[in-house]
Parts: structure tokens; C-alpha cells; sequence
């Protein structure tokens, strides 16, 4: 397989999938990894992807959403990292609002180490995981009608949101950039999320380095709504500075490569 076919299809497989894994596309095309990566650049270099570690993921429009399982594998080192930092902000005994997407999925797992906490969430994906492994866990599900990326939104969730005042929100975000703000590419859970933000004392943002100058098609909030946002440490000097200028603060998260779920309950 020529060059050209090789890049073929890996743009076919990234379209469908969302995102790609260097060691999956060297079994699929019978080449080296090697040769994988320098594929990947020279896509990257055309705009259709971004290289992650072990693989990359798509440049989408603003107004797609991949669903739960093509994410859920995109930067996994990097929101488990995330989720170790984060974790650390949840005080025993507290109420814990969890917003859906992949970065909170990976702290709602951690979330049992935290002696008496109360989760709300309207991730679906989360709610049942959780009450599966840990059914005496108090847990609160919102109802609502479910998006691709599997969080539950609309009329039903953002009544049962507005009801509840909870210590700490953890917001998963589609992304951020300086003057969107935080954005996802679906409306009905961008109200959904600012109905959250206004049912907690204190909002926390989970977004690993790859969500900086993304841009959904829906506005969540600025900047200035995060009281502190938790991202890794692969986030760009740019990044930095303007978050630790806008947000209230800024934790970085080291990363460590090749945990596979170590610390995950």
C-alpha cells in the first residue's frame, strides 16, 4: 500500500471513529508505527486531525459531537491524570455535581475513595457505572433526555438541577478558547451545564490540553466562571497564561504515560 492509500485510510477510519490509535492503524495497514506517526504529521500538517499520545483524533465542525465511546480512549493518560488532581478538591462528606463527558467520567471513578460524598450527575455512562460497582454510593440521577456524548439534558435534567445546591461542580467541557469561553457542540447541553453552574458554590473545569482553542458551536460560560480549572501538563504556554489570567485557579497536572486505569475503583 502506497503512501497516499495509507493516508486514505487512516482519514476513512479517523471519519468514522473519531479518533485513531497508532498500534490499531499498524496491525490495520500491516506497517511499522514509525511509519504510522509520520503519516499522522503529514495529515496533521493538511488540517484533518490532531496528533494526541498514541494517536490523534479529528478537526471536527463546531456543531459535531463525537458520542461517549470514541472519546472515551482519546488522551486517557492525560484525564487520568486530571482526575487524580481533581479528586483531591472533593472534602469528605460533601455533595459532588458531575457534568457529563470523559474527564469527569474518569473522576467519578475515583469518587468511592472520598469517605460519605453524594454524587448529582446527568452523565448516564457515570450513573450506571457508579451504582454498578458501588450501589451503596448515594447518587442522584437527573433524568433528561440523553446527547450522542451520552449526558443526559433538556427540560426534565435542568428542573431536577435547579432543585439541588451542591458544594463543588466538576464541568467537562468540548472546549476553550480565550474569547468563546468554554463551548460544546450541543445547545440543549449547553443549558443544561449553565443550570449546573448555578446549583454549585464552587465550579471546577476538567479539559486536558487538546480542548485549548477548540470551539463548539454553543457558549457554556467564560473563562471567569471556572473557580479553578484542572487541565494537563501538555497545555501550551499561551494556555497557560491565559487561563491563569481569567480563571480563579489554575492547576496543571502532571502525566504519567502507561498507568492502564492504575488508581481506578
Amino acid at each position: 500500500m502506497i503512501a497516499s492509500q495509507r493516508r486514505s485510510r487512516i482519514f476513512e477510519e479517523l471519519r468514522n471513529r473519531g479518533s485513531v490509535r497508532v498500534v490499531e492503524l499498524a496491525g490495520l495497514l500491516d506497517v511499522s508505527e514509525m511509519t504510522v506517526r509520520r503519516d499522522l504529521e503529514v495529515l496533521q500538517e493538511s488540517g484533518v486531525l490532531t496528533k494526541v499520545h498514541g494517536g490523534a483524533i479529528a478537526v471536527g465542525k463546531s456543531a459535531e459531537e463525537p458520542g461517549f465511546e470514541a472519546k472515551i480512549s482519546q488522551c486517557a493518560d492525560e484525564k487520568m491524570a486530571i482526575a487524580g488532581e481533581a479528586v483531591k478538591l472533593v472534602a469528605p462528606g460533601s455533595s459532588v455535581a458531575i457534568s457529563g463527558g470523559t474527564t469527569t467520567w474518569a473522576l467519578a471513578r475515583l469518587l468511592p475513595l472520598v469517605p460519605q460524598v453524594t454524587v448529582v450527575t446527568n452523565s448516564l455512562s457515570l450513573g450506571v457505572e457508579l451504582h454498578a460497582k458501588h450501589p451503596s454510593l448515594p447518587l442522584i440521577l437527573t433524568g433528561g433526555i440523553p446527547t450522542p456524548s451520552g449526558a443526559l439534558v433538556g427540560l426534565v435534567a435542568d428542573l431536577a438541577i435547579e432543585s439541588l445546591y451542591v458544594d463543588v461542580l466538576f464541568l467537562g467541557v468540548h472546549g476553550m478558547d480565550p474569547d468563546a469561553g468554554f463551548t460544546t457542540p450541543n445547545l440543549a447541553e449547553a443549558q443544561t451545564n449553565r443550570t449546573l453552574i448555578r446549583s454549585a458554590r464552587r465550579v471546577v473545569v476538567l479539559a486536558d490540553h487538546t480542548k485549548w482553542r477548540t470551539i463548539g458551536m454553543t457558549r457554556i460560560a467564560p473563562f471567569s466562571a471556572a473557580d479553578i480549572l484542572v487541565t494537563d501538563d501538555g497545555i501550551c504556554q499561551e494556555g497557560r497564561r491565559s487561563l491563569s489570567d481569567t480563571v480563579g485557579e489554575l492547576i496543571i497536572a502532571p502525566v504519567v504515560h502507561g498507568l492502564d486505569g492504575v488508581g481506578y475503583v
